[in-house]
């Protein structure tokens, strides 16, 4: 009798392959994208790369940052009221020009809810019907904007506030609905 080898190509290509954007993909992690980011300004900044400089930016930085990039700050100890510091971490590897990516890799290790972090969807104001979004997906896109529903207690509300800024924050968006 003939045994038929159940795995022909071998185990490992039984495994399933991870789909872009999931946990260990590159560029998924907000500390490759945010980082990438910071590390371009002190270029076209002309700031000069010693882990001191750099840290007084990343700080800098981190006071505007908003959302989950505030966050990021937060782990890193780059805002005020973090309770551990690792912000030289960041500074001192990228003083030497080390990849973002690299220096994402180490903090991991430090902590990993670093890496857990990822921007939220996009959402596409021009073709979206706010109707069928949630409250909260509705004041993100208010949050992201920087602005706030005071006095909204129904859905309505934040749809109207969101249609009252979008000529300002999204005017593109604006125009392609005034046809809707």
């Amino acid at each position: 009798m003939r045994l038929v080898d159940p795995f022909p190509l071998g185990r490992a290509h039984t495994r399933r392959a991870k789909p872009v954007g999931e946990r260990g993909t590159p560029g998924s992690c907000l500390c490759v994208t945010f980082l990438g980011r910071f590390y371009q300004s002190l270029k076209d900044d002309n700031v000069e790369f010693t882990p001191a400089s750099i840290e007084k930016e990343l700080l800098k930085s981190c006071r505007e940052a908003k959302g989950k990039e505030n966050r990021l700050c937060y782990y890193i100890g780059a805002t005020s009221d973090a309770a551990t510091k690792i912000i030289n971490e960041v500074s001192k590897p990228m003083s030497h020009h080390i990849p973002v990516e690299k220096i994402c890799e180490k903090l991991k290790k430090k902590d990993s809810q670093i890496c857990e972090l990822k921007y939220d969807k996009q959402i596409d104001l021009s073709t979206a019907d706010l109707r069928k979004l949630r409250v909260k997906e509705l004041r993100r896109i208010l949050d992201d904007w920087g602005e706030a529903c005071k006095g909204c207690a129904e859905k309505s509300d934040f749809i109207r506030r969101i249609h009252e800024l979008m000529p300002k924050y999204a005017p593109r968006a604006a125009g392609a609905r005034a046809d809707l």
